[in-house]
């Protein structure tokens, strides 16, 4: 069974690898980004789209984590 497991796994990787990988392939356009004034340095829409995902993934975590002490101080002082 454990060994199953690690099977699953691993195509699972495999395969959003892959698709990571066709996404990048498929969005080599070149844009830049614009905001409030500040133009940021000619890069392809993947990297751009990857960097987003990658801060989402990293900012939500720590959100949650946050909002979790939070509401054990608030809960310990009442």
């Amino acid at each position: 069974m454990r060994n199953l497991k690690r099977a699953f796994v691993a195509l699972f990787i495999l395969v959003l690898t892959a698709l990571v990988l066709v996404f990048v392939l498929e969005n080599q356009q070149t844009v830049s980004l614009v905001m409030f004034g500040w133009a940021a340095p000619a890069m392809p829409v993947a990297v751009l789209v990857l960097a987003a995902l990658i801060a989402g993934l990293i900012i939500g975590p720590l959100l949650g984590v946050y909002g979790v002490f939070r509401s054990r101080r608030l809960r310990a002082s009442v």
